[in-house]
């Protein structure tokens, strides 16, 4: 199974830890570029690959979106953040939707957040794995 891992470089320790799990139990995963650069040396967000400038300049949108259709599913990273268990973030967001329209399988690592776009998450059908990666590789 090749997964692609979705979420906020707030959590990029935590993605290089499951991307080594996971592989472990025989996933290949990919993770968003200079995450495991962030988690190595620590994350600044004035230098984040998620400021606008890097996201326009590196047309980072569009190249995940060519990975993401690559996959064979995504997997939204979806931690607490901004006092809001599961939270799903913009960018996370369009990600886990051109997972969608592109007929990839969707997990959700944590619950559906409560947010504004809770229906849509819900449409999009993610199978919440409640952090148990066995449920994907």
């Amino acid at each position: 199974m090749n997964i692609v891992i979705c979420g906020s470089m707030q959590f990029c320790k935590e993605m290089v830890a499951a991307k080594i799990e996971m592989e472990n139990l025989g996933c290949f995963v990919l993770l968003p570029k200079h995450t495991e650069e962030f988690a190595k040396n620590g994350r600044n967000d004035n230098e984040s690959s998620e400021s606008i400038k890097n996201k326009i300049e590196q047309d980072l949108i569009r190249e995940y979106f060519e990975e993401i259709k690559k996959c064979d599913a995504v997997l939204i990273f979806n931690m607490e953040k901004k006092n809001i268990p599961g939270y799903v973030g913009g960018n996370t967001f369009l990600e886990m939707g051109f997972g969608h329209v592109l007929n990839k399988k969707v997990y959700l690592l944590n619950d559906i957040p409560e947010v504004s776009y809770k229906d849509e998450i819900i449409a999009m059908q993610p199978i919440v794995i409640n952090g148990d990666f066995k449920k994907i590789c």
